[in-house]
């Protein structure tokens, strides 16, 4: 079985969504950023607006509206630290 991330996506008032995951992608303040196992420690700001997305094992893809906020990444996995976090619709390609 492939390695995989272990990723947390908090908002202020909750959290949001915590599982395993292949991928993270997300746009930061530097540029649009993916995250697979492995991948150095890092800090980056959210940019705003922003979406978060994470791509599990089977190919399903979550997508998440983030304002605000932090993405960390340790040994232990991903970390988002979000403003707001509301799942994205579903209609975006129309």
């Amino acid at each position: 079985m492939a390695e995989q991330l272990n990723v947390q996506l908090v908002a202020v008032e909750e959290k949001v969504w915590s599982g395993k995951a292949e991928m993270v992608m997300a746009r930061t303040t530097e540029g649009e950023l993916g995250v697979l196992p492995g991948h150095a420690p890092l800090l980056g700001q959210l940019a705003e607006p922003g979406q978060v997305r994470i791509k599990l094992a089977g190919g399903e893809q979550l997508a998440y509206e983030v304002a605000g906020g932090f993405l960390s990444v340790s040994e232990q996995g991903v970390t988002v630290l979000a403003e707001t976090a509301t799942p994205a619709s579903a209609a975006q390609s129309s």
